[in-house]
């Protein structure tokens, strides 16, 4: 069988399978936010974004957009019932007062202790770190959407970080485009793995050690 990476769209809906439950949920740019498009209408999840909203919508249909009502990634958004906007300030005081129950995040790397670098690539004179650093020390759960291997191949699941450092022991649960797996303090454990790749192909793809775990299942795309 040909092994197909997942798409960034299959990451998302991945993703998106594990947001439901009445939780306040906080996306960054890329593949997190596209997760919006895949969440159950019923799941009662309330979207906060650090720009300052709170029950953030759907994306705004061509000729309904408000410039001041944008999402992480810049696209113009619609409000939910109930919904409202308000300052930086009071935006981050929610992700540092702990009242973001999950954040989902892009990574450049995450290491096997679940640290993680997000905002700038190794030897770069500028990032962008947004507010990273707050929301990945803030929120309750942190999980990573990424590509398992960077462009070149290089390992982005390290054993230490070398790139500038977002947040230590923060990350929860990463996704890519091969698997899925929980940071433990057993080690990594891989819970579920994409269609035709074999748990010795991801660990190939894996600088650290990987631990299959028992109940291993494949991904449902």
């Amino acid at each position: 069988m040909e092994k197909r990476l997942l798409t960034k769209e299959q990451i998302a809906k991945r993703v998106a399978d594990d947001l439901h439950g009445g939780i306040v949920v906080n996306l960054g740019i890329g593949i997190p936010v596209m997760a919006t498009q895949y969440v159950s209408s019923d799941s009662e999840v309330i979207y906060h974004s650090e720009q300052g909203i709170l029950g953030m919508g759907p994306l705004a249909k061509p000729g309904e957009e408000d410039p001041d009502l944008v999402n992480a990634s810049k696209e113009p958004i619609t409000l939910t019932p109930g919904g409202s906007y308000f300052d930086s300030a009071s935006s981050f005081s929610m992700t540092r007062g702990k009242h973001i129950d999950v954040a989902v995040l892009g990574g450049m790397q995450v290491s096997e202790n679940g640290d993680l670098a997000n905002w700038k690539v190794k030897g770069a004179e500028l990032g962008s770190v947004g507010g990273a650093m707050d929301i990945a020390n803030g929120a309750k759960k942190l999980y990573i959407a990424m590509r398992h291997n960077a462009k070149k191949g290089d390992f982005k699941i390290v054993r230490c970080l070398d790139y500038p450092i977002t947040a230590l022991k923060c990350v929860n649960r990463i996704y890519t485009d091969m698997a899925v797996i929980d940071v433990t303090e057993k080690g990594l454990v891989m819970k579920e793995i994409a269609p035709s790749f074999t748990v010795e192909d991801v660990k190939h793809a894996t600088e650290p050690d990987l631990i299959a775990s028992q109940g291993l299942q494949e991904i449902q795309i």
